[in-house]
């Protein structure tokens, strides 16, 4: 599906079904995939067959990635349909557990404040604020930005003065619309208005607004760059090598991948990441696509489906983060070095 397909062009329950199909042959990525199924199903309507596919996951009994994602999700869904009491529960277990990833946080505060309740949505954001942000942090992490989006968000509506957390939030925020202007609770009453300088004046808005809606949806899944570890490099071309043209050595290999996601970044691209493969994952993939694993065509190929798959790393690491190849050595002090 295209980005910038209208919702109402989509068939969600045959994607979903096939979503669940795809699943079944990648069980390494079922999370993922089921959870973007269950995405499809609530979108069409279908809300207790999305919380069945949220118990299924839950009920696996395998490792999961983010278990209190996938019960925030299921909460902001079964409140949707009536079962506002289990929802309310799950909610508060979650914030009691406290996972220490922003995305469950943002779910539940965001179906608070959908069901008008305000003040415990404020809380909700404000307590993971504090959690996951630490308070000598300049810049938090791209994940925790919209807990600060959100709470500005429900602040605005609650009427409450800016505090440290709100300038913070005005900082990061890049679009054209201030937060703000963006978060005002009038500006719904000005689409409503006879007066045609307020018309305009909303319309300039809101095409602010769905211009950085649409770069943040023109890439669905990183740009990323495929990385083999020292084993499993070893290991591709021991068993292809007619690849041994595309990576003359592990130290190139390496050197390669950095200067490729440098080399986007300078060049504008965003949303850039790694993704690791292994030799067994490749060889399904080359099966899939009726190919050969020796043809170095399909290397990248298989880079887009990992990342399609949510296998995806962020490059470049975080401030502090180990290196991506693996070193054990902080990236900044790794291929993060300027000249590596």
């Amino acid at each position: 599906m295209r980005p910038d397909t209208p919702a109402e062009n989509v068939d969600h329950s045959a994607e979903a079904a096939r979503l669940e199909r795809t699943a079944g042959l990648y069980p390494e990525d079922a999370e993922a995939l089921l959870l973007r199924a269950a995405a499809h199903l609530e979108l069409s309507g279908a809300r207790p067959e999305a919380t069945a596919l949220y118990d299924r996951l839950l009920a696996s009994g395998e490792s999961l990635d983010d278990p209190a994602l996938i019960r925030a999700l299921k909460a902001s869904n079964l409140w949707e349909y009536g079962h506002e009491a289990e929802a309310r529960a799950i909610i508060e277990g979650i914030r009691t557990s406290a996972p220490r990833d922003p995305a469950p946080w943002v779910i539940v505060a965001e179906a608070l404040e959908s069901h008008d309740e305000l003040e415990a949505a404020e809380a909700t954001f404000t307590e993971a604020a504090r959690l996951l942000i630490p308070s000598d942090q300049e810049t938090p992490a791209q994940s925790a930005h919209p807990l600060l989006f959100g709470r500005h968000r429900v602040r605005r509506m609650l009427g409450v003065p800016h505090d440290d957390w709100d300038t913070l939030a005005d900082m990061l925020h890049s679009s054209p619309v201030s937060l703000d202007e963006l978060h005002d609770p009038k500006r719904v009453w000005s689409l409503g208005s006879n007066n045609p300088a307020e018309l305009e004046a909303e319309i300039t808005r809101l095409r602010a607004e769905l211009g950085t809606y649409r770069e943040a949806l023109s890439r669905p899944f990183p740009v990323a760059i495929l990385h083999w570890p020292a084993q499993e490099f070893t290991e591709l071309l021991e068993a292809y090598p007619a690849l041994a043209t595309e990576y003359p050595s592990y130290e190139d290999h390496l050197t390669t991948t950095e200067s490729a996601l440098r080399e986007l970044a300078a060049s504008g691209t965003g949303n850039l990441g790694i993704v690791t493969g292994t030799v067994p994952s490749y060889e399904a993939f080359a099966a899939s696509e009726g190919a050969s694993p020796s043809d170095a065509t399909l290397l990248p190929q298989y880079a887009t489906t990992l990342a399609s798959r949510g296998r995806a790393v962020a490059w470049p690491p975080g401030r502090g983060a180990g290196c991506w190849c693996g070193s054990g050595r902080g990236y900044g002090e790794c291929h993060g070095v300027p000249g590596v």
